[in-house]
């Protein structure tokens, strides 16, 4: 994995990202992992009302937003999966997102939720680094609960990428330099997440 984005797998991300003025990044990725077009989007505050109560081991992910396409509204959560008790880890995380929007009552519908789920080491036995996992109940899909899981060791890099690749590969980091200096140059949100991660590195204070 990048090693810009190594402390408790999701703390930095979060802490970058989580602002209304980011969310061009957020959106950038959202769309080009999702393969879909964004509308509206907006921040869930539930989990940093929630944060505070907690122990700071607890790890919320990266983001919680709320998205628009033509077509559909939905919740969305990413965030980083390490150590072991995978499976569990990534249902407990789509409940959690899924299930934070019983706190808004009847402001919202309640919607379709998505989890991205991105692992930096190698989980299932086959060689696909990016799978869609639906739930099924009897002989029916239920197409309401999807995760999406992304292995970035698995993902191998190429001259020309889609966004969707080049995100995979940024978040991957360990790759020919000369590949990763290109993806940051040629996709301007990888490059302002880059400069943000370095801003933040720079400004870090020991607490």
């Amino acid at each position: 994995m990048n090693k810009k984005l190594i402390s408790h797998s999701n703390y930095v991300l979060r802490k970058v990202l989580n602002k209304k003025q980011e969310l061009d990044v957020l959106k950038d990725f959202i769309e080009a992992i999702l393969d879909i077009e964004i509308q509206e989007m907006a921040l869930n505050q539930y989990l940093d009302k929630k944060r505070k109560y907690l122990p700071r081991k607890e790890d919320f992910g990266i983001a919680d937003l709320r998205v628009k396409t033509q077509d559909e509204e939905m919740n969305i959560g990413i965030q980083f999966l390490d150590g072991i008790y995978i499976k569990t880890k990534m249902l407990l995380y789509y409940a959690q997102i899924h299930l934070n929007q019983t706190e808004y009552n009847k402001k919202r519908k309640f919607v379709k939720t998505i989890t991205i789920n991105i692992l930096d080491f190698n989980y299932f036995t086959d060689s696909k680094y990016e799978r869609r996992i639906t739930l099924k109940q009897g002989n029916h899909n239920l197409k309401e609960i999807e995760l999406r899981v992304i292995e970035l060791n698995k993902f191998i890099e190429k001259e020309k990428m889609t966004k969707k690749e080049e995100w995979i590969c940024y978040l991957k980091g360990n790759i020919n330099k000369e590949i990763l200096s290109k993806i940051i140059e040629n996709n301007m949100q990888i490059k302002k997440l880059d400069k943000m991660i370095e801003r933040y590195w720079l400004e870090e204070k020991m607490e």
